[in-house]
């Protein structure tokens, strides 16, 4: 007896891995899965919007290579950083792609994928409450994971499945958001209670300046600089119980990336604004090489000496090749102008897809979703290097949603259903 699996089964099958993979941290793996699918998705057909947007991240990495000082660069880490400049490429090609052989059952497929890769997570965090007897964000982030983007966006989908055209009963829809929901709130993750909001109020249509908008981004930056306020009132200690060290890390959140100087010997002061340091010492040292380094950046293989060994994951390093901001890698390996570039995307994406209307509310809402994501992306770069980030997905989505756009708008043109 032999088994056969219909051919859109198989594509669906890889986005499910494509998604899932960087999960499993380890980018090399990552890498293949990717490369494998690109290769036997690939068809060379792109629409023109999705091929300037394309283009911003191949510019990037084409002025990365000319900058490379390839006497003085190690090989491995001009390999690496090769990489992960080209992880935006692949991740946008293989969710345009891969829509095509699934559209009929691409938002489905998302959605199931994120509830599995949720209920993996809640299981974990089970265990480790077994383990432990206890939960707190550092047992969270080491043992659980950091963030997922990716199950933040399946959740909006969820939530607005009549919108997109979901084909979810209001039961199913009501046990996916319990698994889904409770999965995304403990990562604990701030950037994702940021992405939450943002693409929310996108998909409801805020982000198209009328009255109604105004008044509901009004309410939203209200409450947050009343919550805030009540958090600085509170002044939870960096080692207090679990929920003060959450609370914690909301409060050093609006300064921690953005600080202009930081005391480098006070080990605190340091390990708390780390992201302003990365962000200090990498100016400081493009600077010092020259405008032409400030120009077009010092290419593939450059790193950042931060001037005394700090733990990294599980490594401990004194230079480091990539930094948590997007824009400042992306500075120091193209330069000003791959960072303009880099601007440039995140303003092209939210253009197109801007005050856009169709007799369609799944295209719409589509829209709104693009939208949105350009606005979260801004955020994404500053904090966790955006599509850059090794266990970022979020490329492979807006390929995905951009495709699928571009198909219903074809079919409705056809008169295909």
């Amino acid at each position: 007896m032999s088994l056969k699996f219909k051919k859109d089964t198989l594509f669906q099958f890889l986005l499910g891995a494509c998604v899932a993979v960087p999960y499993l941290v380890n980018y090399e793996l990552t890498f293949l899965v990717w490369i494998f699918t690109l290769i036997i998705t690939f068809k060379l057909k792109f629409s023109i919007s999705f091929i300037k947007y394309l283009l911003c991240f191949i510019s990037i990495l084409i002025l990365a290579v000319f900058a490379t000082d390839f006497s003085k660069s190690e090989i491995y880490y001009i390999i690496r950083d090769f990489t992960y400049l080209i992880k935006p490429v692949l991740g946008l090609l293989i969710g345009y792609q891969i829509c095509r052989f699934i559209y009929k059952n691409a938002l489905e497929t998302i959605v199931y994928t994120g509830v599995g890769i949720s209920l993996i997570h809640n299981f974990i965090i089970l265990i480790t409450f077994i383990q432990f007897r206890n939960i707190s964000v550092s047992l969270l982030r080491v043992y659980c994971g950091f963030f997922s983007d990716f199950e933040v966006y399946v959740l909006i989908l969820v939530i607005f499945y009549k919108q997109f055209q979901i084909n979810l009963s209001k039961k199913k829809q009501r046990y996916i958001l319990y698994i889904v929901g409770f999965s995304c709130f403990m990562y604990l993750s701030r950037t994702n209670f940021i992405q939450f909001i943002v693409l929310f109020l996108a998909v409801k249509g805020y982000f198209v300046l009328n009255k109604r908008a105004i008044i509901a981004i009004a309410s939203v930056v209200t409450f947050s600089i009343i919550f805030y306020s009540i958090v600085l009132v509170i002044n939870p200690k960096r080692n207090g119980s679990s929920f003060e060290e959450f609370l914690y890390k909301i409060k050093i959140a609006p300064t921690e990336p953005f600080k202009s100087k930081v005391n480098v010997s006070d080990y605190k002061d340091f390990n708390v604004n780390y992201r302003s340091v990365e962000i200090i010492y990498t100016k400081e040292q493009v600077v010092a090489a020259g405008n032409k380094a400030v120009i077009f950046g010092l290419g593939l293989g450059s790193k950042i000496n931060l001037k005394q060994e700090v733990y990294l994951g599980d490594m401990k390093l004194k230079h480091i090749s990539v930094l948590h901001n997007g824009f400042m890698t992306t500075f120091l390996k193209s330069g000003i102008i791959g960072t303009i570039i880099l601007s440039f995307s995140i303003l092209l994406l939210f253009k197109q897809y801007y005050q856009r209307k169709s007799n369609s509310i799944v295209i719409n809402h589509i829209d709104y979703l693009l939208v949105g994501s350009a606005v979260f992306l801004l955020v994404s770069n500053w904090v966790l290097m955006g599509y850059y980030f090794t266990l970022d997905s979020k490329s492979i989505l807006i390929g995905l949603f951009i495709a699928y756009r571009e198909i219903t708008i074809k079919n409705q043109e056809l008169n295909i259903t």
